[in-house]
């Protein structure tokens, strides 16, 4: 790793269904030395769905992290400008947090978790999970790309046949992704 240790705001959204290989990548990326703080939208801290329970989620990152997680906006904003952390990490990051990035909104612990980061000139990696990312979140993924700092774990298609419009990060190339960011470059293929 670039930075040892490497300090990590792991952010997650509401992509619930991925939820498991985003906490599979947060032990993968802590038993790589990573010291992780994790921050949860207010929708990933507190819906309740058929893949678990809100509670649960917030316990779980808080036992495989070492710390509490941030829920709030303001507990988000320092997190670049008091130089916190080194990178943070959006994952999963749903096709919502998405079209905010984009358009620069921030209302949720996340989006201001993001915007403290680039306004501190910071790297951003993030490693979407949505259903329209071929339809209407196209243009913000298009847009993020732009970004000074911005950068992607690299996706796909999950299910062209019965979802044409989905993409899914590849959560196996999170830690390269983050490697890659912290040199200031996108992990490519960005699509695979």
């Amino acid at each position: 790793m670039s930075k040892n240790p490497c300090r990590l705001a792991f952010c997650m959204t509401g992509s619930f269904c991925t939820f498991e290989d985003a906490f599979r990548q947060m032990e993968r990326l802590v038993s790589l030395g990573y010291e992780i703080i994790p921050v949860f939208s207010f929708n990933a801290s507190a819906l309740d769905t058929r893949f678990g329970k809100a509670e649960d989620h917030i316990a779980r990152a808080r036992h495989i992290s070492g710390h509490e997680p941030i829920l709030t906006i303001q507990d988000a904003e320092p997190l670049g400008p008091k130089d916190m952390t080194d990178i943070l990490l959006v994952c999963p990051c749903t096709g919502n947090t998405l079209a905010k990035l984009a358009l620069s909104i921030t209302d949720t612990p996340v989006t201001m978790a993001v915007k403290s980061h680039l306004r501190v000139e910071k790297p951003v990696v993030l490693c979407p999970a949505t259903n329209d990312a071929l339809r209407g979140s196209a243009k913000n993924i298009g847009a993020l790309l732009n970004i000074k700092n911005c950068f992607f774990v690299p996706f796909k298609q999950d299910n062209p046949k019965k979802k044409p419009a989905s993409l899914v990060a590849d959560f196996e190339c999170v830690p390269q992704a983050l490697e890659a960011a912290l040199h200031g470059s996108q992990l490519q293929p960005v699509l695979v």
